[in-house]
């Protein structure tokens, strides 16, 4: 078992809710209140929550906001000192692919956080295992992928990623401890959900748009472009866009990404070992 998988992270704190929930759950009071004092107010009443819901929606919509709650955006600040980055891949195992990835992973000697779907988990264990074994991450990126997942409510996002959790840890046997939602779109009734299973929600500090982009240039240029110590990056083995000779962008794209990252003078890591609590020796990066 590779040594960051032993990697001690921080305990996920209790969840609190932030100021926009603090002020959203105020405002219905308010709203309550009002109509209960004086029935006419209604329609101010009414008013002002479809406000406030547009309001949690847009902040839902945005991935890397943290107006909902902690998102890791960037790795701690002692990473970036130590000039790391963390390379993340999504919505996979695929058969057809994540060995390729693996491949050109080895052959650079680079690390990478694999966000996998328990669903397709389910269906190639053996991959996810082999990311494990040969020195990666899995990570949880909810059970199905569901395009709706931004609108479940606590007992969809619990389904969801409890199914993940078991699944996933029963594969590797390595119990994830990020989440990616699908998109990165969510919820105010992810916050807790995600304390209760000690998960640290992660995004992204930019991202290739590989899944619906098929020219690589332009998906290696949103990457490299102020490439720095403490970018998370972010491609997709699963659901890759093909290039116009077939071929999955990120098996072109990987190559020229991993040769910027050490030209750069940077190490890629896994999530696991960026995050260590500083009194945790945290597990040596692959020479690159």
């Amino acid at each position: 078992m590779p040594d960051d998988c032993a990697t001690v992270l921080p305990p996920v704190p209790a969840w609190q809710p932030t100021p926009l929930i603090l002020a959203s759950i105020a405002l219905h009071a308010l709203a309550l209140g009002a109509v209960l004092w004086q029935f006419d107010l209604w329609p101010w009443a009414l008013t002002a929550l479809v406000l406030n819901h547009s309001v949690l929606t847009a902040t839902g919509l945005w991935p890397r906001s943290q107006a909902l709650g902690p998102n890791l955006t960037r790795l701690p600040e002692a990473a970036a000192r130590r000039g790391e980055v963390a390379l993340t891949i999504d919505d996979g195992p695929d058969p057809l692919i994540t060995p390729a990835v693996l491949d050109l992973l080895d052959a650079h000697g680079a690390r990478a956080t694999f966000f996998c779907i328990a669903e397709r988990a389910r269906s190639h264990p053996e991959l996810c295992r082999a990311i494990v074994l040969r020195g990666h991450a899995v990570e949880n990126h909810s059970d199905r992928h569901r395009h709706s997942f931004s609108l479940l409510g606590p007992r969809g996002y619990a389904r969801e990623l409890q199914a993940a959790q078991v699944d996933l840890r029963h594969i590797t046997g390595v119990t994830p401890r990020f989440f990616r939602a699908p998109a990165g779109l969510r919820n105010p009734f992810l916050g807790p959900i995600l304390a209760r299973h000690q998960l640290l929600l992660a995004s992204w500090t930019r991202r290739g748009f590989d899944t619906r982009e098929s020219r690589p240039a332009v998906v290696l240029h949103r990457l490299v472009h102020k490439l720095g110590p403490g970018d998370i990056l972010l491609l997709h083995d699963g659901h890759a866009a093909r290039t116009a000779q077939g071929r999955p962008v990120i098996l072109e794209v990987l190559p020229a990404l991993l040769h910027a990252i050490r030209t750069a003078g940077l190490t890629t890591v896994t999530l696991r070992v960026a995050c260590a609590t500083p009194d945790t020796p945290a597990a040596p990066a692959r020479p690159q």
